[in-house]
């Protein structure tokens, strides 16, 4: 995590809060917190990990979303609003974007007299290598 990589004033780049960020830098895909943990090798405490996901992707450095079974899984990606495409065998990750959910986004919370309105999408399949 670099002073790029962060809104401006909003985490304080710490020994901890860089190797997660190292770490996710050497994963493709969405992992989980003990998969972050494992390729840590002990250097940050699993609680600590945790602390620092959660904190990442609320400021928007990261990724977050829960997987089929439930679990939050994360991932450094682009900064841009996107969705996601995953493939529920080998977690394979595709950022799509998507102007007619965007749209129909902005129609239904105006229909609803909703404002400041946000979303996330995730769509599962089975990519073409594990079919």
């Amino acid at each position: 995590m670099t002073s790029t990589d962060q809104p401006s004033g909003a985490l304080r780049p710490t020994k901890q809060r860089l190797a997660v960020a190292e770490a996710l830098r050497t994963y493709d895909g969405f992992h989980s917190a003990q998969e972050i943990h494992s390729r840590l090798d002990g250097a940050v405490g699993l609680a600590t990990v945790y602390r620092t996901l959660t904190a990442l992707a609320e400021a928007g450095v990261v990724d977050a979303m829960r997987s089929e079974d439930g679990e939050t899984i994360y991932r450094r990606c682009s900064d841009t609003h996107h969705h996601h495409l995953v493939c529920r065998s080998c977690g394979r990750t595709v950022e799509v974007e998507g102007p007619a959910v965007e749209r129909w986004t902005k129609s239904i919370a105006e229909e609803n007299g909703f404002t400041d309105v946000s979303h996330t999408l995730e769509i599962f399949g089975t990519c073409t290598g594990c079919r």
